[in-house]
């Protein structure tokens, strides 16, 4: 896979999102991620068939409604970077959503194969989330844990990261491409960027271990990265904050991760952990 960047449409007003990935495109097997921005009274509305989801309110405030239940209002931060966790909700497959702008809108639907079901529709509040502060000085972040593996879904994992200027994410660099349990997980990952102030831009390495992948990318605001193998490190540059949303899914809903045997050392040189997606 040659080109790792999908960018946003022009335009994409209302029922149709600004940026798509799907397996087809992506050329893989299970992530698929679309973002919306939407004005107030614009609607979106979706059978979920055989996928799971998970609607995470970026921006703004919105009406969502599923086949059994509506919630009213939800929504709370204005800005990605004003770094307070979330609103998300959680829509099995063999239903349905409808999201409703109340104000200017921001939303990532974020979908995976729903294979055993059975998990019910719920409303995930900051509350319902854990936050965590990683690293230290150039390494340090926030983390949001939107749908960590803890909390019930059938394929979707969901975690969003703020790194402030000048630091490092993702790091060390880390890789989850094969199906080797207990110690590595297979999970294909999305990057959804906002940089903050816009004009900026982040930088992303993805390479693998023979050096057949090895992509090194600016990405601009609003950009998406796919990650279907290798290790994937992430920098901010001065005067640049950055935030991503990921979304991961594989054959086992579990992260379970492999560290770069080159940087593994910096772990333990910065009295590190690293246990969580990031």
């Amino acid at each position: 896979m040659s080109n790792l960047i999908v960018r946003p449409e022009k335009g994409g007003p209302g029922q149709h999102p600004l940026l798509s990935v799907t397996p087809e495109s992506a050329g893989w097997s299970y992530v698929g991620f679309d973002v919306y921005r939407l004005k107030p009274g614009e609607k979106i509305e979706r059978s979920t068939e055989d996928r799971e989801y998970c609607l995470v309110i970026l921006e703004g405030k919105a009406h969502v409604s599923t086949a059994e239940t509506r919630w009213e209002s939800v929504g709370e931060r204005m800005s990605v970077f004003e770094r307070i966790p979330p609103y998300a909700v959680y829509v099995p497959g063999g239903n349905r959503y409808e999201v409703e702008a109340v104000t200017e809108l921001e939303l990532a639907v974020c979908h995976a194969p729903d294979r055993n079901g059975g998990h019910p529709a719920r409303l995930i509040g900051p509350e319902d989330m854990d936050s965590e502060v990683r690293g230290e000085g150039a390494t340090q972040r926030y983390i949001h844990h939107i749908l960590p593996e803890q909390q019930p879904a059938d394929s979707l994992l969901v975690v969003e990261v703020f790194t402030p200027a000048g630091h490092w994410s993702s790091y060390p660099p880390h890789k989850h491409d094969q199906d080797a349990l207990p110690d590595e997980a297979l999970l294909e990952e999305t990057y959804y960027y906002r940089v903050n102030p816009p004009q900026g831009f982040a930088v992303q390495r993805v390479y693998t271990d023979d050096r057949s992948l090895d992509s090194t990318m600016a990405i601009r605001n609003g950009e998406t990265v796919l990650v279907p193998k290798g290790y994937h490190p992430v920098s901010a540059p001065p005067g640049y904050d950055v935030y991503y949303l990921n979304v991961m899914a594989g054959p086992v809903r579990t992260w379970r991760i492999r560290n770069d045997p080159e940087h593994a050392w910096t772990l333990k040189s910065a009295g590190m952990r690293q246990t969580q997606p990031d």
